[in-house]
């Protein structure tokens, strides 16, 4: 943004209510996105969006929280839309919304192209087919639920149960080229947490993290969204095979929801508004194959916050309907003390018949078959209600259910190629484990 030319028009407040700052004379420049210059009357000027209009009055809402801000404040032009200009060495680093630095590393070198951080999705009818099938080094995902390079996945979980452990399992181990992160809306001690503790240095060597903490101004918290799209779209354009993770779509959501209902849109499903919905398969669209004949693909891997573990609110719902597939986190998997916590009847890759042998895909239908058949009749088991002989197929699911959860659990640093985690299920099912 340092490289925008300021200054060329300007108005002034005219009032402030809540988070907005309703701003006249910018009638020329003023247009949805656009970023203004705040020039409060006391303190540091402040970044501010467009985020609607009352007639002729322009409405804004600040990067940053605007102590200082007052009628007659001067309010300049910096640029129509958020822009930024990535390079090959922001791997291993921390940024924020902005494209600025966290990690006490110095300054970001800045490419030679400009990236719009609101660009719209590949056209459809021009984008390559899903590609091959993408290790993320994790055995109950590599096998029972295979993802593609190109495909985009959502993590389903309520609060607490390894959502961001389990994507941080997938950043250290997973084999694509670029690893782009965003932590949107976390909480301030679990970033630091994610990056020491559950990625680590050598997890970092490949990612670049983008972070806004749930501290952070509703815009800042959407641009966070945009600023990780944005970062893997360019390193796509430079033919890598990126995934791309974010956590979480929720929260983006609940920033949209924040600045539609202060612009004055109708609240409508559990207070969001209308721009939410149309938002949503704008920025999750992004990921996905790269051009045809153009090496580089995303792989999204997107958490969905579950309000009260209702998976079918409004936002899970909505973002169900996009992906090519969900991962379901189950907290009473959780409880007892097996991580990942996926339930692995309910979850489901679309991309599996195609990414599978037909040997592998015998094998998952009968293990999936047999955890089914075992979920359905536990409360029978666990009571003792449930006599043996009375059913093989329950019989031989309660034989291989222990080898089963063995298997599915999995340490936070331990590592499982794609080709030992279907030989390890090939082996129970062989009777040698």
């Amino acid at each position: 943004m340092s490289r925008v030319p300021t200054g060329r028009s300007f108005g002034r407040v005219s009032a402030l209510v809540g988070p907005l700052v309703e701003v006249k004379g910018l009638e020329e420049l003023a247009i949805m996105g656009a970023l203004f210059g705040i020039t409060p009357h006391v303190g540091k000027p402040l970044l501010a969006e467009v985020v609607g209009f009352r007639g002729e009055t322009a409405l804004l809402m600040p990067y940053h929280f605007q102590d200082g801000i007052g009628p007659k404040c001067r309010v300049s032009f910096v640029s129509h839309h958020p822009a930024i200009y990535p390079h090959t060495s922001w791997q291993g680093r921390v940024i924020n919304a902005h494209g600025e630095p966290l990690d006490g590393k110095g300054a970001l070198v800045w490419g030679n192209d400009v990236y719009a951080t609101r660009t719209p999705p590949l056209p459809a009818h021009r984008r390559a087919g899903v590609k091959e099938r993408l290790s993320v080094g994790v055995r109950a995902v590599d096998t029972f639920l295979t993802c593609c390079k190109g495909q985009r996945m959502g993590i389903f979980a309520g609060s607490g149960v390894g959502k961001s452990s389990l994507l941080a399992q997938i950043a250290r181990y997973a084999t694509a080229d670029v690893i782009v992160i965003g932590l949107i809306g976390e909480r301030g001690r679990e970033v630091r947490d994610f990056i020491d503790e559950q990625l680590g240095p050598e997890g970092m060597k490949k990612c670049v993290l983008v972070v806004a903490t749930s501290d952070e101004s509703a815009p800042t918290r959407r641009e966070a969204a945009y600023m990780t799209m944005t970062i893997a779209d360019y390193f796509r354009d430079q033919g890598a095979e990126v995934m791309c993770l974010m956590d979480s779509v929720t929260r983006f959501a609940m920033a949209l929801r924040e600045i539609g209902l202060a612009a004055g849109e109708p609240p409508a499903s559990k207070g969001y508004t209308p721009s939410v919905f149309a938002e949503l398969p704008k920025l999750l669209e992004r990921a996905g194959p790269g051009l045809e004949g153009h090496p580089g693909s995303v792989t999204g891997l997107f958490t969905i916050l579950v309000e009260g573990d209702d998976h079918n609110e409004p936002i899970s719902d909505a973002v169900r309907g996009i992906l090519d597939g969900h991962i379901i986190l189950d907290r009473t998997i959780a409880q007892r003390g097996r991580f990942p916590a996926i339930h692995v009847p309910h979850s489901v890759s679309r991309m599996v018949p195609a990414c599978h042998s037909p040997d592998e895909q015998e094998l998952v239908i009968k293990a999936r078959a047999s955890l089914s058949t075992y979920d359905d009749m536990a409360d029978l088991i666990r009571l003792g209600a449930y006599k043996r002989g009375a059913s093989p197929e329950v019989d031989e699911a309660i034989r291989l259910n222990p080898p089963l959860e063995a298997f599915l659990s999995q340490k936070l640093h331990e590592h499982t190629s794609m080709d030992d985690a279907f030989l390890a299920l090939h082996q129970i099912f062989d009777g040698k484990t």
